[in-house]
This record gives C-alpha cells, structure tokens and sequence, in this order.
C-alpha cells in the first residue's frame, strides 16, 4: 500500500496534501473533523456502525459514506437444468468468490440460493470445484488461493464458522484434506473453502446474519422463485445479488422484486458470461454499495461518486448572474456581440458569452422539395397536404433536419480559420414545427470552452460548446441544442 501511495504522489497528479496514508490507528481523527469534511469508510458493517455514532460526527452533521462487507447471495433461477450453461456459470461464480483473495471481499458470494431439485447436483458439483482449488504460497506454480490476512483473521473465521456450523450440514470442509504448498505455510492463516447447508432458510437466521469474512458460504435450498428472492431479502441489504438465468422474464421479476435491497444486481447468463466481469467485479461506472446492512453509501458510479465529497450549494439569480458564477452561459444572460465572427476567433480568444445573431432565412416549398430529394426522406407530413391537414399542425411542415441544416448555414464563417471541424451535437429538440413561408433566424453563442490540452498527434486545440437557438419570425423558438466544434488554438 505504501508503495503504492509513493507512487501516485511521485506522478504528480495530485495536489500537494490531498494524499494521507496513515497505517495503523487514525486516533483522535475522527474528532477532528469539521463542517466541511465528509467521511467514507469501507469495511465491515459491525465497524461502521460504530464510526458513523462519533460523537463528533454527529453533532457536526458531518456526511458519513460507508460501503460495508454484506451477506451477497446467488440465486440459481428454477429455468436452469444441470445441462444448461447456466448451472455451470452458478457453479464457477459461487467457487470464484470464494477463492478469490481467500473469500476476503466485501462482495463475495455468502449465500447460494437454489432449486430445492437442483441441490444435491449443485452441492456435488460445487463440492468437487472446490476440492480442485490448490492453496498455498502464491508463488508456487497453480496455487489459486492464499492466506488469509492475519492469525487473528483466522481465528476471527473460525469462530463465525463455528457459529454458523450450530444445527448445518457441513458439505466441505477442512475435514476433507486441507494441505497447502509451499515452504513455510504451517505458519501461515490458511483457512480451508468450506461450504455448509442450510436446508431450511427461513427458520435459520444466523445464515442472513453472521459472516465468516473468508473462503466460506452456505447453500440453501428453495421451493419456488418468490421463496428465492424472500431469503435474499433476509439478507437486511447488499452490495451485489447474482441472478443466474437465461430466461428475460425471470430476470425482469428478480430486478423489480429484489433490486431495493441490493446495490447491484449481476444478471448472468450464458450470452453475458462472454464479457461479464462476474459478480465481484463492478465496473467503474456501475454503483458500488447498498442499502442496510452494506452500509447505505456507494462508492464508483461515474461521476455520482463524485459528489459525495462535495458540498453541494444551490445559487438564485439572473441568468446574467449565474453564468458569472458557473462559467457557463444560461440562457437569457448578457451576451457579447463584435464585429468579428466567433468562428474567426481561436481558442484562447472565445470568452463564454460571445454570441452571433444570423440574417433570416425564408423556407420555401422548393427547400422542403429539395431536401426530400437529397436525403430520401419523403415522410408524408413534408410532402402529402392532404394527410398533413389531418393532424396536429394542420399543413405540410418543414424536414426537422433542413431546419438544423438550414440554421447552420446561417451562423457558418465559410472560409478556412480556426474552427476546424462539427464535433456533434448535444440536446436536440425540435420545439414548434416550421411551415412553408416561415422566416428562421439563428442565434449562436458561446456556452463553454473545454481546453484539451496539448497532444503530439493533433494541432493544439480545444471544444467549444455553443447554445444554438432557433426561432421563427414570430419570435418562438423552433430548435434548440448545443454545437460542439474543435476549434484550433493560436500557438
């Protein structure tokens, strides 16, 4: 970790200070915090409880985030025959989240919801998977699960085991061969995989309660697909729930049933497994917590992680006022009109606010026609007066898609200069539709600059979004986006 740490402060990506590592206790830390602070915590639930009630924290109103170890489950969907694809995927998936990292993950798989006429097979061929793990020292050949972190987690796991063990069936066990390789290991806190049965999950609580933080899960069985998603729902709130099944419809009812007490929901099947990077594994822009007893916070999920480190303001004011405070244009704001076109400036010269207000432009039957021509887009409301006088606008109206094209046309510079090329367009919506013999007028403004920096492949430049609105001769607005073009800068 220290390493690690070096590393990120030596690439000098991060401001100075914004970086801590402290090993060991954090002390009075807690009581040190003030308003500003926000708290994120991952770890185990029982530790979570006990930080978010610093007396500090709570009279400072500080914001507590925490991701918490939970009781996951997998459930095997009653669709599911041991010849399908799908039975060995629940299979693989159960055994992978205990093995990996020695079952010392916050979303590893504790309890394994199944058919109760698929148990026997499941626990066989589970049992078998498991027996086929090599443990050991990581650095002899095929070794694919170590240790567990300490002694002290070690004997933490056997405990719990002990008190799940309390009235379960024990399927495997250390009591089956348990001899890790490699030089040294009697001294190290290897705990064997050990997967007990539970064969009735509504009279046991200690299964939905209690969690060995290592290689260890419980089987159980259910009767029909409600009684599944009701003992995963003992669970009290998880970070991740699989649901392994290739029928849609089943996968729809887990999601609407279950998705309120899981941060995530793994979906998978013999098409998703082609990429799926499995129940443990969220991707970067998935949410990564859950409610109850995961903590109730996240952490990932794109750029919502974000802001749970901010202090999030609301500001009143005029459109003027606010554009001054954002650095964005808002609509309605003061705008700069020059001489000079905005597609004549570079980069480094375009301030949010620079604005062109076009010639108007007169659409005509003959544009509409030649627009049909070129794009092959002969929609009956362009062309059929007699069907267009039967709906809502009442007459033929122009191609949404000439009024765009047309309003470029009126804010273009066409010569060669520093806008070098339509990046794309951002918010599209044709408000009011334009007919035949209405006038259009185009406003074009800066609404934000986004500096790309320097790259060796490409000249120097930047993105300019620009809010484009488009109204009638009536002053009402017909379309409204954003225009996103590179622009190149002076150096």
């Amino acid at each position: 970790a220290e390493a690690c740490v070096r590393l990120m402060m030596e690439s000098g990506l991060l401001p100075d200070g914004a970086l801590q590592l402290v090993i060991g206790s954090s002390g009075d830390l807690l009581d040190r915090l003030e308003e500003t602070d926000v708290v994120t915590f991952t770890g185990s639930a029982d530790t979570a409880a006990s930080l978010r009630v610093n007396r500090n924290l709570v009279a400072r109103s500080i914001p507590f985030n925490a991701e918490a170890d939970s009781l996951n489950c997998a459930i095997l969907a009653p669709d599911v025959t041991p010849d399908d694809p799908e039975f060995d995927l629940f299979v693989r998936e159960v055994a992978r989240e205990m093995s990996a990292k020695a079952g010392q993950k916050c979303t590893a798989i504790r309890r394994a919801i199944v058919p109760a006429k698929l148990l026997d097979a499941v626990a066989e061929k589970l049992s078998a998977r498991l027996a086929a793990i090599r443990i050991g020292d990581p650095a002899v050949e095929g070794v694919k699960m170590g240790a567990l972190a300490s002694a002290e987690q070690q004997r933490d796991v056997a405990e719990r085991v002990a008190q799940l063990s309390e009235g379960l069936e024990t399927i495997r066990s250390a009591r089956d061969g348990f001899a890790p390789l490699g030089e040294g290991v009697g001294e190290g806190a290897f705990f064997a995989p050990t997967l007990l049965l539970c064969r009735d999950g509504f009279a046991n609580d200690r299964i939905h309660a209690i969690e060995a933080f290592g290689p260890v899960s419980t089987l159980m069985p259910y009767d029909d697909f409600d009684g599944a998603l009701a003992l995963a729902a003992k669970g009290r709130g998880s970070l991740v729930a699989s649901i392994v099944t290739h029928t849609p419809a089943l996968a729809a009812r887990a999601v609407l049933h279950a998705g309120a007490l899981h941060g995530r929901i793994h979906v998978l099947d013999r098409v998703a497994a082609k990429e799926s990077t499995g129940h443990g594994s969220p991707m970067p822009a998935l949410k990564h917590g859950g409610p109850g007893r995961a903590g109730g916070g996240e952490e990932l999920g794109g750029i919502r992680a974000v802001k749970h480190y901010l202090q999030r303001c609301a500001v009143q004011g005029s459109p003027t006022m606010l554009t001054a405070v954002t650095g964005e244009y808002q609509r309605g704001a003061a705008v700069r009109e020059e001489a000079v076109h905005p597609f004549r400036k570079h980069f480094e010269d375009i301030e949010v606010g620079d604005s062109l207000l076009t010639h108007r432009r007169t659409v005509s039957e003959a544009d509409i026609v030649n627009f049909g021509g070129i794009s092959g887009d002969y929609f009956y409301m362009h062309f059929d007066a007699i069907a267009a006088k039967d709906t809502q606008f009442g007459q033929r109206i122009a191609h949404g898609y000439f009024v765009l094209s047309a309003a470029a046309g009126l804010f273009v510079s066409p010569a060669p200069g520093p806008v070098l090329a339509n990046y794309g367009l951002d918010t599209l919506r044709f408000v009011n539709p334009v007919a035949i013999g209405d006038t259009i007028q185009a406003r074009l403004t800066c609404k934000r600059r986004i500096d790309r920096g320097n790259r060796p492949d490409q000249p120097p430049q930047g993105v300019v979004a620009w809010d484009v609105q488009v109204t009638n001769q009536r002053g009402e607005l017909v379309a409204s986006y954003d225009i996103l073009t590179l622009v190149a800068k002076r150096g």
